[in-house]
């Protein structure tokens, strides 16, 4: 028998720096197993016994207390049907500084120099001390954090291979501290430490640009001799500042750069700080904020060779990757001493072959020739090349000025997102679909940079609705266990003592200007991620203490929700009864609501700024009753089973109340007598059908409905932003298979294949995006070309398609169903997915008549295989192969 495998320490790899008293701990059964009877933990100085227990993911430490840096080496064994198996191959964990008292190091701050009004750019600093080291080194390592963003060197080799550190958060709750193991770095004797910090998030978000909140760092390094010895040197009063190559930087206005004050005076052992060289102030700040990510960090994660670099005008090339991307380029052959250029990144091509970035670009008509763009000022010096760090930008085109005769061997597209590890794939006949699904994965990765952003470009937030709608399609292609988890406690703390969640997190927009613009916080289907996310997040990792941690934002939300519908009335609905009816203290009607936002009617291709503002304003009066008296009923009875998992006994009998009588009034209020909705919208019975809301007994109608409005508009979709994840599942699950096909094969706009067909690599925030010319056709505000929400519909190719789908009774694939839904002419279909107990495979042919499914379960779980003639088998760890008879009529599984 073998050992254990994919050893984990809460969802990575070898973490360095963990800040938590008690980590969890997962691993792999070995192949065979059909079930753990027993394990036993050996982690450092504790060795758990053998404990009798099912469970191998999210097992508690349970040893003696960690202390700051420790390393801990860690191996599991197990009992199973098979028997007890081997030691597992040793994995490890290093813990982080877990006490404001092991911070020696003071926050420094450069002098404050406030922006000049003629650009969007903020000053960078380069930052500067130098340090004696003892001999006989036998580990190092550097702590630090940053307000803005941060890069460090010791004796000029950079630190480290993460981006963007320390990552956006609510700096006010949480900042993120990284650990990084220098021992290679460090050298007896002097040794010289430089950081470069710019602003970063903090001089982007205007909430926390607007407090004059001011970049600073706060590095510590800790050095070890053989005699266990500690040296230890912090950011305080010796470190000098000065300014450097990188000038100025702004996440959105990117990079000002002169290569030509790119020396080596502070780059080498022995060196003495820049001429120029100015003190730093040494500041306070709350050290109780300082904390890990859960999440991997920012990387350069893929390089891409141009697909070509056409010269449209001297000294004026355009570049095309082939591919929409979040990061940067490599340039190279910049040229001789003195020359200026200009890299605008876009989206796409105007009618000339030049990069536009007019569909995106809402920066003030000052600054909006810095929106997406570096400017770099070469020194001349012998294969100097230039790769900024601290922006990315969203692009498939660069245009590049001021470069007299570049190729492609001069530019490398560099791919830059939060470090996610992929573990989901799908693939079938249809090159199209296959093509669909690969740009639903690039909007994923250029949308996952340290938080799950709308788009790379234009906004970069974090939309609370965006995050709900693509997580399941998200878990299933990356882990993204941890990077919810960060996002998750941004949401909390930036949430309102009144419950309401705010439209994004972390958030960037001050509360003022929101309400200034009619948009307040507590938006249903925005803020009912508060609870959606946690409980898919659950069912997809099987983390109770997620569900514990965010119980009390989820509460909040529903008091919320549940009092504005209790407490006020629209009034329309006044109108129409002044007396109000029963069932109204459970219909959400006021308020400011997104609504079914983006449906493709919502506002005439090419609308301007002033149209979309007045939409904008209108949804402040609207009634969007029938949308957040749904997401009410659907957060109360998923919070219902959230308090049962948790063991809130009196919780969960009380959300299930409450759920119960708020479906009754929506039925009351939205469901008329002949089975229609009001409003009769695909939108809304799509919502109706995936939340439960329609009784059993009139679930065959309402779908009915549903196909007749889809055929009445010509077999094309019309649900907007909140509805159309749920489209095509919808469909499915109601008997209507062949539909759903049908409209996820539709190449009429508005359609997933149209964007495809008008050159689309990833997925449009608008339908409209491009027009059939390939020329920017969305509404102003809306025009982003990789925008994450209607990406969802990967999720029906994984779910429904191939069939993998998760069990509410059965978190983390425990136990899981393969019920492939054959259609749309495809005569093959594979998924797989990395679930936290292993591999999981899903495959099926079609030949004539005849199906044919081989399937892989993984160690230690179970699948209930649903086969297209309605057959139901039950198949244990391994791989199986299963046959049948393709029915004329899809049978509808239990």
């Amino acid at each position: 028998m073998t050992a254990p495998t994919h050893l984990k320490v809460e969802h990575l790899d070898h973490p360095l720096g963990l800040m938590m008293h008690q980590p969890r701990l997962s691993w792999h059964l070995p192949d065979g197993a059909r079930c753990q009877l027993a394990y036993q933990l050996r982690a450092g100085e504790w060795d758990s016994g053998q404990v009798e227990s099912a469970t191998s993911i999210l097992v508690p430490y349970d040893g003696p207390t960690l202390r700051s840096g420790q390393r801990i080496d860690w191996t599991v064994r197990v009992w199973t049907d098979l028997g007890q198996s081997d030691w597992a191959q040793p994995a490890w964990w290093e813990m982080g500084l877990l006490s404001i008292d092991d911070w020696e190091a003071q926050w420094i701050e450069p002098p404050h120099t406030t922006r000049e009004p003629s650009t969007p750019r903020h000053p960078a600093w380069y930052l500067h001390t130098t340090c004696t080291l003892p001999h006989n080194i036998q580990r190092a390592r550097l702590y630090a954090t940053a307000h803005g963003i941060y890069e460090l060197a010791i004796n000029g080799k950079r630190v480290g291979n993460a981006e963007l550190t320390p990552g956006f958060t609510n700096i006010d709750t949480q900042l993120h501290a990284q650990t990084f193991a220098v021992s290679d770095l460090v050298v007896p004797g002097k040794n010289v430490l430089t950081a470069v910090v710019s602003g970063g998030w903090l001089t982007w978000a205007r909430r926390l640009r607007d407090r004059d909140q001011r970049p600073g760092l706060l590095a510590q390094l800790d050095v070890y001799d053989d005699a266990g010895t500690r040296v230890r040197i912090g950011t305080g009063p010796d470190w000098t500042a000065a300014s450097g190559p990188l000038l100025r930087a702004d996440l959105q206005h990117g990079h000002e750069v002169d290569l030509s004050r790119r020396g080596k005076f502070w780059f080498s052992p022995g060196a003495t700080a820049a001429a120029g060289s100015i003190a730093v102030s040494v500041v306070e700040h709350d050290l109780s904020r300082l904390t890990s990510s859960p999440a991997p960090p920012v990387r350069r994660v893929e390089e891409l060779r141009p697909v070509t670099v056409a010269r449209i005008a001297p000294l004026r090339h355009v570049v095309d990757l082939g591919q929409n991307i979040n990061g940067w380029i490599r340039l190279s052959n910049l040229g001789k001493a003195g020359t200026a250029l200009t890299l605008t990144h876009g989206e796409v091509l105007d009618s000339t072959g030049d990069v536009t970035v007019e569909h995106i670009n809402d920066s003030p008509p000052e600054h909006a020739r810095f929106f997406q763009s570096d400017h770099v000022i070469a020194s001349g010096k012998p294969g100097e090349y230039v790769e900024l760090r601290h922006a990315t930008h969203g692009f498939r085109y660069v245009r590049v000025e001021g470069a007299s005769n570049l190729t492609v061997d001069d530019v490398t597209g560099v791919v830059v997102h939060t470090d996610n590890r992929r573990t989901g794939w799908f693939e079938c006949s249809d090159q199209r679909i296959n093509r669909l699904h690969d740009a639903v994965v690039w909007t994923l990765r250029g949308n996952m940079c340290d938080i799950p952003t709308d788009c790379p470009t234009r906004e970069r937030a974090g939309w609370t609705a965006d995050w709900q709608l693509s997580f399941l399609t998200s878990a299933f292609l990356f882990d993204v266990a941890g990077f919810t988890t960060k996002w998750l406690r941004d949401l909390a703390a930036e949430q309102l003592p009144s419950g309401a969640v705010r439209h994004c997190a972390p958030e960037h927009m001050p509360d003022e200007i929101q309400s200034e613009a009619g948009m307040p916080p507590g938006s249903a289907g925005w803020g009912d991620a508060a609870v959606i996310v946690p409980w898919r997040a659950y069912l997809v990792y099987g983390d109770t203490d997620l569900l514990r941690a965010q119980w009390s934002s989820m509460t909040a939300w529903l008091r919320y929700a549940a009092q504005r519908a209790r407490e006020r009335r629209h009034h329309a609905r006044v109108a129409q009864r002044q007396i109000p009816a029963e069932h109204e203290r459970y219909i959400w009607d006021t308020g400011f609501h997104w609504g079914e936002w983006l449906e493709p009617d919502m506002l005439p291709n090419n609308a301007g700024r002033e149209d979309m503002q007045a939409y904008v304003t209108g949804l402040s009066d609207a009634d969007h009753g029938h949308i957040a008296t749904a997401y009410l009923y659907h957060s109360a009875s998923l919070m219902a089973k959230i308090a049962n998992v948790i063991g809130q006994d009196d919780d969960a009998l009380r959300y299930a109340e409450l759920a119960a009588v708020t479906r009754t009034g929506w039925q009351q209020e939205f469901l008329s007598s002949d089975n229609k909705l009001r409003p009769d919208t695909q939108s809304n019975y799509v919502r109706a059908l995936t939340f439960g809301l329609v009784p059993s007994a009139h679930r065959t109608q309402v779908s009915q409905r549903l196909c007749d409005l889809i055929r009445q508009a010509g077999t094309r979709l019309a649900t907007g932003h909140l509805a159309t994840p749920d489209l095509l599942p919808a469909l499915a699950d109601n008997g209507h298979t062949d539909l759903a096909y049908q409209l996820l094969l539709q190449e009429e706009a508005p359609s997933w294949l149209a964007m495809l067909n008008r050159g689309a690599t990833t997925m449009w925030e608008h339908w409209s995006g491009l027009d059939e010319a390939g020329r920017p056709s969305a509404p102003a505000g809306v025009g982003s070309l990789n925008h994450n929400s209607k990406g969802a519909v990967a999720s029906f190719l994984h779910r429904h398609v191939a069939g993998i789908q998760i069990l509410d009774h059965a978190p983390a694939y425990r136990t899981f169903r393969i019920a492939p839904q054959p259609g749309g002419g495809l005569t093959f279909a594979r998924a797989m997915h990395d679930s936290p107990y292993g591999r999981i495979e899903s495959s099926w042919t079609v030949e004539n008549d005849s199906f044919v499914l081989d399937v892989v379960v993984p160690p230690g779980t179970l699948a209930e295989v649903a086969l297209p003639d309605g057959q139901l088998v039950e198949v244990q760890a391994g791989r199986a192969r299963h046959r049948c008879r393709m029915p004329s009529v899809p049978v509808q599984s239990a």
